[in-house]
C-alpha cells in the first residue's frame, strides 16, 4: 500500500520519479555529462544514501588532522570490519562506528545499558570511502561551535526531559511518537535514504524516516508570514547554476535540530557532482543556539534500492508499552517520580 500511494503522489503532483538505478560503477568518471531534466535543470532525482561512516564533528584525538591518508583510511575499514563483521552483535549507530574503529576495544558493546540495542544484522554496512575527518567543513577546526548560555540551559532541560518517566504520549519525543525526525536529518545508517523528485517549479525530497516529504517551491514566492511556524520550517528553493539551494526558516518552536530554536534557519546546496554522487551542504545559523554559524557536506550516494515504508510502531503499540513500563517503574519505587502532568511539551 505504502509504495503504491508514493508512486500516485508522484504522478499526482506531476513528478518523474527514479524508483531504480543502473549498477553503480567504481567511481565517478571524467567524461561523465550532468543528466538534465526536459526543462534544462540538472537532474537530480533518483534515491540517494547517507551511509557514510565519517563522524559529524572531528574526534579530539584527531584534532587538527582535517584528513586520513590513503593507508589510515584503509586501516579504519579494516577495524570496522573485525569489529562488525558478527551480524549477532550490538548494532552501533551514528558516530560510534567510526570511533569504535578508532580505538583499540577488541569488541564493540552498545551504550544503551538498559535495553540494548538492535544486533548488527539489522544495520547497513557503512562506508569508509570519504578521507575527511569531519562532515563539518565549517569552522575549519571540523567542530559545532560552543552553544550560548541559553542553547547550554534548553539541551539541559531536555536532557532532565529525557531522564523522567513518562506521564503520557506528549512527554516521548517527537520521533519516539513518529510524528518527524526533523530537517535536516544528518544522522547515517539507520533509513538514512532519501528520493528526490523534480518538476520545473517544484522539487520533494522524501525521507526514508517516517516518511517525511518536503515539497520544495522553486517559482520564486516569498516565504510565509513569520508567525507561520511549521515542523520543518518553510522551505524555498532556487537553482544557482547547476546546485539546488534551499533556504529555510520558520520552524516551530517545538521542533528542536540538536537543541536548536524557533530562530534556526537553513542554506541547503545540493550539487551532483558525479553519476553516483550527491553533494548535500548544509550551513546552519541558530544565534539563540550556538555562538557562531557551522556548515556540513555529505556525500550522498546513488542507491538502485527502493524506499520502502517506514512503519514506525504501527498502531502505536509501543507507545502503550512504554507508559506501561513507566507505571510499573512509578509503583515499585513508590516516589511518584513519573508524574508529569505540569510539563507542557
Amino acid at each position: 500500500m505504502w509504495n503504491r500511494s508514493i508512486a500516485q503522489l508522484a504522478v499526482l503532483a506531476g513528478f518523474v520519479s527514479i524508483f531504480a538505478a543502473p549498477p553503480l560503477s567504481a567511481g565517478d568518471g571524467d567524461s561523465w555529462t550532468m543528466p538534465r531534466t526536459s526543462d534544462g535543470q540538472p537532474d537530480l532525482q533518483g534515491v540517494w544514501a547517507n551511509n557514510n561512516a565519517t563522524p559529524l564533528e572531528r574526534p579530539e584525538q584527531l584534532a587538527g588532522k582535517a584528513a586520513l591518508s590513503e593507508q589510515e583510511l584503509a586501516k579504519l575499514k579494516k577495524r570496522a570490519g573485525e569489529l562488525f563483521n558478527d551480524d549477532s552483535g550490538d548494532a552501533a549507530f551514528g558516530d560510534s562506528v567510526f570511533s569504535a574503529a578508532l580505538g583499540d576495544a577488541e569488541t564493540f558493546t552498545s551504550s544503551d545499558a538498559q535495553t540494548g540495542n538492535y544486533n548488527q544484522f539489522w544495520v547497513v554496512e557503512r562506508e569508509f570511502s570519504d578521507n575527511r575527518t569531519s562532515l563539518v567543513i565549517d569552522p575549519p577546526d571540523g567542530r559545532i561551535p560552543e552553544m550560548t548560555p541559553a542553547g547550554q540551559a534548553k539541551r539541559a532541560e531536555q536532557s532532565a526531559h529525557r531522564a523522567r518517566l513518562p506521564h503520557r504520549p506528549e512527554d516521548r519525543s517527537l520521533g519516539e511518537r513518529c510524528i518527524t525526525f526533523g530537517v535536516p536529518r544528518l544522522g547515517a545508517g539507520y533509513n538514512s535514504y532519501y528520493q528526490i523528485f523534480q518538476t520545473p517549479d517544484s522539487v520533494a525530497i522524501l525521507s526514508e524516516m517516517i516518511h517525511d516529504v518536503r515539497i520544495i517551491p522553486l517559482d520564486g514566492r516569498p516565504h510565509l508570514d513569520k508567525r507561520l511556524q511549521q515542523w520543518h520550517g518553510d522551505s524555498r528553493g532556487r537553482w544557482e547554476g547547476d546546485t539546488l539551494v534551499v533556504e529555510t526558516r520558520n520552524y516551530s518552536p517545538k521542533s528542536s535540530f540538536r537543541g536548536s530554536s524557533e530562530k534556526l534557519q537553513l542554506v541547503e546546496r545540493f550539487t551532483r557532482v558525479g553519476p553516483k554522487t550527491l553533494e548535500y551542504e548544509v550551513a546552519v545559523e541558530d544565534p539563540t543556539t550556538w555562538t557562531g554559524p557551522w556548515t556540513a557536506m555529505i556525500p550522498l550516494k546513488k542507491s538502485a534500492d527502493a524506499i520502502y515504508e517506514y512503519a514506525c510502531h504501527e498502531g502505536n503499540y509501543s507507545m502503550e508499552s512504554m507508559l506501561a513500563g513507566a507505571r510499573r517503574l512509578e509503583a515499585s519505587s513508590g516516589d511518584g517520580s513519573g508524574d508529569r502532568s505540569g510539563d507542557n511539551n
